[in-house]
């Protein structure tokens, strides 16, 4: 009687999630065969960006195809332009010295719709860090560790702005595909 209990209740609970559209955090659906295959640009194509970037969209069922004259006349371009990180202190020991730092990571980049246009895209992550300097070796390991986690927000935030610039981009002259909800 137990076990069947538990099976309903998992069975209830995976037939709410159905039925409520959900779906894994940091995914949306294209739904439009144009839109699935995509050119990825960057500086530094296999810089820690474009790596993370690169992810994000495999993760999102776009298809990375490669930058030759063939693709670039019906595929749309996703340009990184720059990662910048700026620190500042946000606040300070009695004697003067940084206690906690703020973190700010901006990524830009464009995308270029083929006959459409150029449509820039940005984002901002913020975290803040807490400076101990007793343990200089943690310090720079913890730097680096949330300096890779901005670094893989921005690249879901990004991802999640350029699905939302496809959704609303005239792809042909008769149709306008929908605003996606979950971007």
């Amino acid at each position: 009687m137990r076990y069947l209990i538990i099976r309903l209740f998992i069975l209830l609970i995976v037939m709410i999630n159905t039925g409520c559209n959900f779906h894994r955090h940091g995914t949306t659906q294209v739904t439009n065969n144009k839109l699935k295959t995509l050119i990825l640009t960057s500086a530094d194509v296999y810089g820690p960006l474009a790596r993370t970037v690169s992810q994000q969209l495999r993760i999102n069922n776009i298809i990375l195809v490669e930058d030759n004259k063939q693709n670039k006349n019906d595929t749309p371009i996703l340009r990184l332009d720059k990662e910048v990180q700026k620190s500042d202190t946000a606040s300070m020991f009695i004697n003067g010295t940084t206690a906690e730092y703020s973190l700010v990571m901006n990524v830009s980049a464009q995308v270029e719709f083929p006959g459409k246009g150029i449509y820039p895209i940005s984002t901002t992550v913020y975290r803040s860090f807490f400076d101990n300097a007793n343990s200089v070796m943690a310090h720079d390991f913890e730097k680096n560790m949330m300096v890779q986690e901005m670094r893989q927000r921005a690249a879901e935030q990004l991802v999640r702005t350029l699905l939302t610039t496809l959704y609303t981009v005239r792809i042909s002259n008769n149709d306008m595909i929908p605003v996606s909800s979950s971007a």
